[in-house]
Parts: C-alpha cells; sequence; structure tokens
C-alpha cells in the first residue's frame, strides 16, 4: 500500500508532470489505474502502436497514434484526467511536441491534466524537468521475497504434485539476494529456481546471482565474480582476518545487532604482490556473498557526462546487489588527485560521485577497495569515516612465508612437508607472496625440464636468480612503509 499511498499524494501535489523510470510498466499501470478509480479521475494510457486510449470505460481516442495529435487532444480537453505516456521521452527532442507538453504543464493551474511518463529510462528535458517530480516503485523487501517464495512453493506443489526439496540455507540466500530487486524480476527468478527441478539448492543461488547482475545491465563496467576465495588461502593478515570476523554477524545479520552499526568498508594499502586483492576477494568468500568487481577502464567513456553515468548505474546496481562486496582493484588508478584538469574534470567528477555514494549509501554494500601507490589517493578519500579502516598489508614475515609456500605447494598438489618451508622461507626474504609463488611456477618448468620431481634445491636456486621489488624498488617500497607506519593499521 506503501507505493498506492505515496504515488496518490504526489498526484494530488499539483504536479503537472511525473516521471516513473522503471521496467515494471505493467505494475506502473496498474497501480495509476487503481489511484485514479478511488479519486474517480479519468485515466487515459498513449503509446505510439495504440495511440490514445481511456482505460475505464474501455475505448481509444481515434487518430492519436503520433505523440503530437494525442498532446494536442490532451490540451483541447477541459477534464481533470491522468494521461500515462509509455516510452515517450524519444519523442521529446521534437520541439512541437515539448512546447505542447510545457503548454499542458503551464496551464495546470486552469485545468488539471497531469501527464505521467512511463519508461525505462527517462531524461527529460531541462525546461521540462523543473515542472516535474520523479517516483520510483519500491523494490522487493525481504518479507516480500519470503512471501512470493512461499507463492511459487505452492504452485509446484499443486501443479507437480510433489513437494519443493532443498535446504533452509539455499533458501534463506535465496531471499536475501533477492531483496532489493523489482517485484516482477523477483518472481521470474524465484520461478525458475523453483521450476527447474524442484530443488532449491547452492545451484540455484549461484544462477540467480548471474541472472540477477545480468538483469542489472552493468556488465562490462560492474562484474560478478564467482571464484571469490576464502582467507584459508590468504597467508598472514591476522589482524585483518580478526577485524573482519568480528563484524561479520552485524553485516549479515544487523537486526539481530542492534548497536552497532553496519560495516562500510575498508581501504587494503601496501607493497604490489602481498596479498591486497587476493584478501579483498576473500572477504565474499568468507562472508558467503557475492563479489561485484568494479572497473575503472571499463567505466570511462569519450561522450560527455557518460562516464559518471556509468559510475552511478554502476553503484546503483551495486546496492541492487546487496549484500554483496563491491571490489576496486587499485582504485587510485581512476582517481586524479590534481584536479583532473588533464581529462577535462571527469575524474573529479567521478571521484565525487564516489564519495557522495559512500556517504550516503543505505544498502548492504562492503566496499573492499585496494591501492599500490598513496601518493595517487586523493586526500578526500582517506580522510576519516570514508573507510572504517586503512589496512597497510606489508611484506610477509617469515612465518607467513611459510605459510605462502605451504599454501601454494599444496594448491599444486604436493606436500609441503616434502620441502625445506623454513630454508625456503629464510632465502625470500624481501619476497612478496606473488613473487614467491611466480618462483613457484618457475621452479616447476625447471624441474619439468629435467625430468626431475620439484625439490627445495629447484626453488631455492629460482629464488637465488630472482631480485624482487624490495630490491629493484627499494627506494619507493621504503618510503611506502614509512608512510604507513603511522598512518595505517597492520594487517598482520
Amino acid at each position: 500500500m506503501s507505493d498506492q499511498r505515496d504515488l496518490a499524494l504526489l498526484l494530488k501535489s499539483r504536479f503537472p508532470l511525473v516521471v516513473i523510470e522503471t521496467h515494471e510498466e505493467p505494475r506502473a499501470l496498474a497501480l495509476l489505474e487503481r489511484i485514479t478509480n478511488q479519486e474517480q479521475w479519468p485515466f487515459f494510457t498513449w503509446s505510439v502502436s495504440d495511440g490514445l486510449r481511456r482505460v475505464l470505460p474501455a475505448e481509444p481516442v481515434y487518430e492519436t497514434g503520433e505523440l503530437a495529435a494525442a498532446l494536442r487532444h490532451v490540451e483541447k480537453s477541459l477534464h481533470v484526467a491522468v494521461y500515462a505516456l509509455l516510452d515517450a521521452h524519444p519523442f521529446l527532442d521534437d520541439p512541437v511536441n515539448r512546447r505542447l507538453v510545457k503548454e499542458i504543464a503551464q496551464a495546470f493551474h486552469r485545468v488539471a491534466r497531469t501527464l505521467v511518463f512511463v519508461g525505462p529510462t527517462l531524461e527529460l528535458p531541462a525546461d521540462l524537468k523543473r515542472m516535474s517530480a520523479s517516483f520510483e516503485l519500491a523494490l522487493a523487501d525481504a518479507p516480500k521475497v519470503r512471501e512470493l517464495l512461499k507463492t511459487e512453493v505452492q504452485l509446484w506443489q499443486q501443479e507437480s504434485g510433489a513437494a519443493v526439496r532443498g535446504d533452509a540455507e539455499a533458501a534463506r540466500m535465496l531471499v536475501q539476494h533477492l531483496a532489493g530487486l523489482p517485484v516482477e524480476d523477483v518472481k521470474r527468478l524465484l520461478r525458475q529456481a523453483v521450476r527447474d527441478d524442484g530443488v532449491l539448492s547452492r545451484a540455484d543461488v549461484e544462477r540467480v546471482l548471474k541472472l540477477k547482475h545480468e538483469a542489472l545491465g552493468a556488465s562490462g563496467v560492474l562484474s560478478l565474480e564467482l571464484d571469490s576465495g576464502r582467507f584459508e588461502n590468504v597467508a598472514g593478515q591476522q589482524n585483518l582476518k580478526r577485524w573482519l570476523q568480528l563484524r561479520r554477524a552485524a553485516f549479515l545479520e544487523p537486526e539481530q545487532a542492534r548497536g552497532l552499526d553496519s560495516p562500510k568498508g575498508i581501504l587494503l594499502l601496501g607493497v604490489q604482490g602481498a596479498g591486497k586483492s587476493l584478501a579483498a576477494k576473500a572477504v565474499a568468500g568468507s562472508w558467503g556473498l557475492p563479489l561485484l568487481r568494479l572497473d575503472f577502464g571499463a567505466l570511462y567513456n569519450k561522450f560527455h557526462g557518460e562516464t559518471e553515468r556509468n559510475l552511478r548505474d554502476s553503484l546503483k546496481a551495486a546496492d541492487a546487489m546487496s549484500p554483496c562486496v563491491l571490489w576496486i582493484d587499485e582504485i587510485e588508478k581512476g582517481l586524479a588527485p590534481d584536479g583532473g584538469g588533464g581529462d577535462g574534470g571527469v575524474s573529479r567528477r567521478v571521484l565525487g560521485t564516489l564519495l557522495t555514494w559512500m556517504s550516503e549509501r543505505k544498502s548492504r554494500v562492503f566496499l573492499a577497495a585496494t591501492a599500490n601507490d598513496i601518493a595517487q589517493l586523493p586526500p578526500e578519500l582517506l580522510r576519516k569515516g570514508r573507510f572504517d579502516e586503512i589496512f597497510f598489508v606489508d611484506l610477509p614475515d617469515a612465518e607467513t612465508r611459510r605459510e605462502v609456500f605451504r599454501i601454494h605447494l599444496r594448491q599444486r598438489g604436493l606436500a609441503p612437508e616434502s620441502f625445506d618451508v623454513a630454508a625456503l622461507a629464510q632465502a625470500a626474504d624481501g619476497f612478496s607472496g606473488a613473487e614467491i609463488e611466480q618462483a613457484l611456477v618457475a621452479a616447476l618448468y625447471e624441474a619439468r625440464a629435467a625430468g626431475q620431481p620439484l625439490e627445495t634445491a629447484h626453488l631455492a636456486a629460482e629464488l637465488a636468480r630472482t631480485r624482487p621489488l624490495s630490491v629493484v624498488m627499494a627506494e619507493r617500497v621504503q618510503a611506502l612503509r614509512a608512510w604507513a607506519a603511522q598512518r595505517t593499521v597492520p594487517a598482520n
């Protein structure tokens, strides 16, 4: 009833133009029909295929297939009425149509004729926008999704004669991930999950996540990463793991954590290859959430305003996917700290859009950003409150290096106890986790070429041949570590 009450109030507030931006056209029209019936207002719809038609009693208005003809008919009408114009916005490029809409709106004080524009993407011209109000249909919340799931389960049982099987956890995750979508999308996705095989499973959850992401239309800029990893495969970083564990319940079950603010995100700063991206991805895997990656490279567009729109659409899609983890890798590469003059100010506007979203979002989107170069990060992004915490991921210490060797040996089907892991960890002093992994890969090739099984000697020889980043870029690495010492929280 909230949608009906809010839209009715908007229509009574004497706005001559109302914009409903939605993919749920039938739902919007049904809502308008109920309101106009209750208020006893005549209700008309217009589309390019059917022209102008009165809904009740159902009767066409002839020769109104062109929008201009329909608007002239409305302009001549002396009755208070509501007119829903379906997908009419492309025709507003015509100055005649735009002028007719303006004259109808300006005459509203004499005859209250309300034009309601309905469509998936609506942008009124500036001179009309100032006379309009926008309305958004409410998205499905968790109780609504549970209600729709119960309905689909009952329909399946009536039609098939069999009960829907599955585990309660899969059903809970379905409800969690479908909350926040339009009602019609929820119905469609639930129907597919139930009617596929009559079983609710984790496979249904993954498929729903894929379909949900595709339905949001943010592919290319915002990608769904299914291989998110877990902290079991992240060596060290005990402080970060404990911090996340303490906040897990507050994020996943906010209703059970009253009095605690839901965590919003972290920035992982550190040496390249030290495991920042792996840790950011593991947040999603450990919390059982979908992982979305925002690609700044695909975000930028040569056309004016499109880059900012791409970001807004991506962040809106992330909000719709909540609860989720939004991963921005190497965030400094998409934001300019020098005023953005070299790109016409696009980077500064992107930064402003991102900061506004970070401050004002209400959805459960946990932001996990990584950065390599602190000098490239705008100070506005680093101030307290933007992120819950800034962690510094340093080069691994001796124990962490031993753990890195064990993890990568096990991942390749090799027994860590067959190697002198302690000696290898000592030889790898100054190596990042990524550099240790690449040394292992290279040693495997050397052993294969020699026709031998991999041994400690192969790994030690490869480590001796490698010059890690901490040596090649010693001054920059040391400067970064010195900056972070008093300004960030150690991840390990």
